[in-house]
């Protein structure tokens, strides 16, 4: 068994986590004084959003230098420091790999702009035409160069140029500065968009190219094939067949992927035209990876990142039921098979801001995105509507620490405005309430790493009415049961097996055999006879 198989990872947005200087950005120094914290709820491993160089078009995902750290968080001293006392409490860091591009302030970049027969100039992706491919922050993924008479390829912003992964000696390049992290002791990798570094923009592929499974293959072997290291890859497409290409430990690609079906179920037309989650295609969908990968590869388990709006505001309610919901949430999830996320700020409830206006947003996707609602006729409200449910801010309001101004994240001005409901939802709250969040996910970290049948058990769905999720979990002569009814209403199920004990619960009353009533968000895991 490997050590993020045990392991529950806890992802930080360190310009959001902890401020040290008062400059209103969290950092190193910052999340070094929280480990204790970390160590506490009982994490393995913290994934680390990225801390690069960078000029942060997009919050340090347009990387100008990856092996240097961006002054506002702090000193490669302070990183190595981060690895060394993280170490200490038996957590690991994971770094943010953002290989798919890079910033166009990159030294690459700027070479590759001198002239076509500059060595770097084919580290990009280039054409005398633009095709009609679009980019995810809006508008063409091609933007003219004046001086090359060329256009380079850029999937998000203009600022973040596409890397060509056909050139050999850009992929030398990357895995050494990759094999430059793993001698400083890094725990793995997250790897940004890594579905995308096998493009052919001329066929129109984006996603899943040709080589993509090859170039994985010799990253592997080039840098962390021989390590104890753990891998994970955004892939936002996949399905479970390429799921297993990428996670079965006999091709030798990586540990596992992020997959986004499940965080897709309120799309409409498009990620802004939300509707009401059907929690029977939840069922579906997550019992499908459930079974798929059982035998072969390994699921990620998350409800949350920094890309995604906070589950209780988005699934459930953060009104009457927060507390409820959310332990419901993380029962649901932590039990079953894979590698659970949590990150910051889920472990105590935290929920979405809601803007007035657009002047207080600051991600870049859903700025673009309130102007291109408006061109199709959507009103102010409506669209603003539409970014309060499901922007990216919405995850990335600072930490809540506790009731002091600013949550105790910072002494000065926050670079983003903290929830005004911090005085009531706060770590130091959670810490010293006994029935808080924190401690559900503390007891359910408990649980992966005491018990083998919540790492490698069996997992079976059981039929219950739409809104009611059960499944067992079974593991050589252990069965559990977890329960959960994801509505505002009652209702109930049939249990055809003796209950010898209740394991955990969110506040449910305890199960019985035969029929038995579910308040609004009961959750529960038992142990059967």
């Amino acid at each position: 068994m490997k050590w993020w198989q045990k392991a529950v990872v806890y992802q930080i947005y360190p310009r959001s986590f902890q401020d040290s200087n008062g400059d209103g950005i969290g950092d190193l120094p910052g999340i070094i004084s929280r480990l204790d914290y970390l160590a506490k709820l009982g994490i393995g491993a913290i994934w680390l959003s990225p801390v690069y160089q960078s000029p942060n078009v997009d919050n340090g995902y347009d990387i100008s230098d990856y092996q240097a750290i961006a002054e506002e968080y702090g000193s490669m001293e302070d990183m190595d420091l981060l690895i060394k006392e993280a170490r200490k409490r038996q957590i690991r860091i994971v770094m943010d790999l953002v290989v798919n591009h890079t910033s166009d302030q990159h030294p690459w970049f700027i070479e590759a702009k001198r002239s076509k027969t500059n060595p770097y100039h084919d580290f990009y992706v280039w054409s005398d035409q633009a095709n009609d491919l679009g980019s995810t922050f809006g508008g063409s993924a091609w933007e003219y160069d004046e001086h090359l008479k060329q256009y380079y390829l850029h999937l998000f912003t203009k600022q973040q140029p596409d890397l060509n992964w056909a050139n050999e000696n850009l992929r030398k390049a990357i895995y050494q500065m990759m094999n430059f992290w793993i001698a400083k002791g890094i725990g793995g990798f997250r790897m940004d968009v890594i579905d995308l570094i096998g493009k052919q923009p001329a066929q129109k592929i984006t996603a899943n190219g040709p080589k993509l499974h090859t170039y994985l293959q010799e990253m592997n072997q080039a840098t962390f094939g021989n390590s104890d290291l753990m891998t994970v890859g955004e892939t936002w497409g996949a399905s479970p067949k390429e799921a297993k290409l990428y996670s079965d430990p006999k091709r030798q690609e990586l540990a596992m992927v992020f997959q986004f079906e499940h965080m897709t179920l309120d799309q409409g037309q498009s990620k802004w035209d939300v509707k009401s989650l059907d929690v029977a295609k939840l069922k579906q969908v997550l019992s499908k990876w459930q079974q798929e990968l059982s035998q072969t590869g390994w699921n990620s388990l998350f409800w949350n990142n920094h890309d995604l709006p906070r589950i209780i505001s988005r699934w459930s309610d953060e009104g009457q039921y927060r507390l409820k919901s959310a332990k419901l949430f993380a029962i649901l999830l932590h039990l079953m098979k894979g590698t659970p996320y949590i990150y910051q700020g889920e472990e105590i409830g935290m929920t979405n801001r809601k803007v007035t206006s657009i002047d207080q947003v600051d991600d870049i996707e859903s700025r673009n995105a309130y102007q291109e609602l408006l061109a199709q006729g959507l009103s102010q409200k409506e669209a603003l509507a539409a970014i309060n449910k499901v922007g990216r801010d919405n995850a990335r309001t600072p930490m809540q620490w506790d009731a002091s101004p600013n949550a105790g994240f910072s002494q000065g001005q926050p670079w983003l405005a903290v929830n005004p409901n911090y005085q009531t939802i706060n770590v130091a709250q959670a810490l010293a309430d006994p029935n808080s969040i924190f401690y559900t996910y503390q007891k359910l970290i408990e649980l992966r790493k005491n018990n083998p049948l919540v790492v490698l058990g069996d997992y079976q769905l059981l039929k219950t009415s739409p809104e009611v999720f059960a499944y067992y979990r079974t593991y050589q002569e252990q069965k559990w049961l977890v329960v959960a009814n994801l509505s505002h209403k009652e209702n109930s199920i049939e249990i055809t097996d003796e209950i010898s004990q209740v394991i955990l619960d969110n506040g449910a009353k305890p199960l019985v055999k035969g029929r038995n009533l579910l308040e609004p968000y009961d959750a529960l895991v038992v142990k059967l006879a």
